[in-house]
């Protein structure tokens, strides 16, 4: 399986502390990928240096081969990226369609970008009964649905997903990591899903990596993962 976007001896860090060192890390396409370790291990650092946020002092990350340093956040989403942060970013001043509507604003085909918006409502049924609603009347599952929505709304091809299941009940949980593994297997989306529930997180990825300490220790297949009891014990805490 090839890969979509890759990480070559990636070193980042905040003003003089690094945090990220000498990552290797390749995503292959139309996977789920899961990225697993403890808090402080460096993996929101890993979706804000992949997205673009943040620069990298060392290495290069490539997309479709092409490196992608130099380019600006606002080229990234049209190239294909698209980062759902930690703390789902929803602007809660705004209604449900307001906000699905700021993840298309860039597209120049307006016509797919209403249809992209109409299977989002159709992907999310309670999104599409509280479309008026502001976004600070939702409840925790509704606004990460929300958050999804609004990037799917841009028709991705690489989707970097920090942490979705955080605060939400085990049965939105659930139907957050299915719909992720629908939309792999109907549209070939690829996924970099950053998650704490690392037994949610090999459920429904094809791959993972797992990090300490700003390095990546460990990369496998999920099934691997799963049944690798040393890693677990050392590393993924179950």
């Amino acid at each position: 399986m090839s890969a979509l976007l890759e990480a070559e001896q990636v070193t980042v860090g905040y003003g003089a502390a690094p945090v990220l060192h000498d990552v290797d890390l390749a995503v292959p396409a139309g996977a789920i990928t899961a990225v697993l370790g403890a808090n402080g291990a460096g993996k929101t650092t890993l979706l804000r240096t992949l997205s673009g946020l943040l620069r990298p002092a060392r290495g290069r990350i490539l997309l479709d081969g092409q490196d992608l340093r130099g380019v600006r956040v606002e080229e990234m989403v049209r190239r294909g990226v698209a980062h759902v942060p930690e703390g789902r970013g929803v602007v809660t001043e705004l209604t449900v369609d307001e906000n699905l509507r700021l993840g298309g604003l860039w597209r120049k085909d307006r016509a797919d970008a209403k249809r992209a918006l109409d299977e989002v409502y159709d992907l999310f049924e309670p999104l599409a009964r509280r479309r008026r609603f502001p976004g600070h009347q939702l409840s925790g599952g509704e606004r990460q649905m929300l958050a999804l929505g609004r990037a799917l709304v841009g028709r991705p091809r690489l989707l970097l997903l920090d942490e979705p299941s955080l605060g939400l009940a085990p049965k939105v949980t659930g139907q957050i990591m299915g719909l992720l593994r629908t939309l792999r297997d109907s549209t070939g989306l690829t996924v970099l899903l950053v998650e704490q529930n690392v037994r949610s997180a090999l459920s429904v990825a094809d791959t993972g990596v797992v990090m300490s300490l700003g390095r990546v220790v460990a990369g496998a297949d999920a099934a691997t993962l799963r049944e690798d009891e040393d890693m677990r014990h050392a590393y993924l805490g179950f």
